[in-house]
């Protein structure tokens, strides 16, 4: 299968980011080294293209309904403005993808799905679409820019009249951007940095991708990976899909049970229910290692005796902290933080304990 190219995919090339096959799309996984580009959004300012990422609109009569019926978390919460993290559960208990929905209006909504799940949710929401709602797959029009790190404000304030440094986390706002009319401009990171995710026609990416190079250069603005952005979001201890999350895993095992909200019926509500009654047996922890060895997806994790129970689900080494650390799943019992565990490396089991989420403390 071809894969498909962002918009600006000769751009990344002539700034001489290596690109790599992610999600069906060839994508920049480095501009310098991972270390360094980390390092850029935890203390300056860096921009990734995640132009990847899918977006369906949601419209008219019926809109919410279909929304509540498909996702875990109650968007009826939501009013204009505010931004949503929620999943989308199968029937046998599983997750098919995590999701933000955008209020854009009353009975209008933005779903942004991950890449890798573009199609698959596609067809999810068509299927449970029983009552005719609008649906409409913007994901091939639209180019994403998400700007990271402590100085984002200072950077792209001169760039629009929308009150960046007053955005709540979790809402966004639409506006003039770069010279550009209707931007969406939004604040879910995905780095524990702070900053925005731009969302802007493909016809204008390259015009807003130039604006925020040049407004951020004062503030060390450096393109960012998707190696940095993985290294970023796990010392966060945010989900990646397919690695921590996935058609196996429940949103009560992944510790995703404050945005399954039971005061309303979706997709297999009975049996997560039923599952949150009985409790789960394995959950998602955060851990760090207490020896020099670096976990990877895959690896087992064993206990004291040499019993394994459970399996790292996204390991590596952590920049901001100089040491090893991940995610997996472990037996209920060996979850609580402070818990000393072991993960085998190369038929050597290495000393790491259970840590309380996010594993990169502030």
């Amino acid at each position: 299968m071809e894969l498909k190219k962002i918009a600006l995919n000769d751009v990344h090339e002539a700034l001489g980011a290596k690109m790599v096959p992610f999600a069906g799309y060839n994508m920049p996984v480095r501009y310098s080294s991972d270390l360094e580009e980390h390092n850029t959004v935890r203390n300056a300012v860096g921009i990734f293209d995640v132009s990847h990422m899918g977006e369906f609109l949601v419209q008219g009569p019926g809109a919410l309904d279909l929304i509540q019926r498909i996702t875990s978390n109650d968007a009826s919460k939501l009013t204009p403005g505010k931004v949503q993290y929620s999943c989308f559960p199968n029937e046998q208990g599983g997750i098919v993808d995590d999701l933000l929905v955008y209020c854009m209006g009353e009975e209008d909504y933005m779903l942004v799905v991950n890449a890798s799940n573009i199609d698959k949710d596609w067809e999810w929401v068509s299927k449970y679409n029983t009552g005719g709602v609008k649906l409409t797959n913007i994901s091939d029009e639209m180019s994403l820019f998400a700007v990271q790190g402590p100085k984002t404000v200072d950077a792209l304030q001169p760039l629009t009249k929308l009150d960046l440094a007053n955005m709540v986390y979790y809402t966004f706002d639409k506006g003039e951007f770069a010279g550009v009319k209707d931007v969406i401009v939004s604040a879910t990171g995905y780095t524990g940095s702070g900053g925005f995710e731009i969302y802007v026609k493909n016809e204008d990416a390259r015009r807003v991708f130039d604006a925020i190079m040049e407004a951020g250069k004062a503030h060390g603005i450096k393109p960012i990976g998707l190696g940095a952005r993985d290294t970023l979001r796990l010392e966060m201890g945010f989900c990646l899909y397919g690695n921590d999350i996935n058609d196996t895993t429940s949103p009560l095992e992944a510790g995703l049970g404050w945005i399954t909200k039971f005061d309303k019926e979706f997709v297999n509500s009975d049996n997560l229910k039923a599952q949150k009654e009985a409790g789960v047996k394995r959950k998602l922890v955060g851990f760090e290692m207490l020896e020099k060895a670096i976990p990877r997806a895959h690896y087992e994790i064993m206990n004291e005796a040499g019993e394994q129970i459970g399996e790292v689900t996204s390991g590596t080494m952590s920049p901001s902290m100089g040491k090893g650390i991940g995610m997996g799943y472990v037996t209920t019992e060996y979850s609580k933080p402070g818990t000393e565990i072991f993960v085998r490396v190369r038929n050597k089991d290495m000393k790491g304990q259970i840590v309380k989420l996010p594993i990169l403390k502030k």
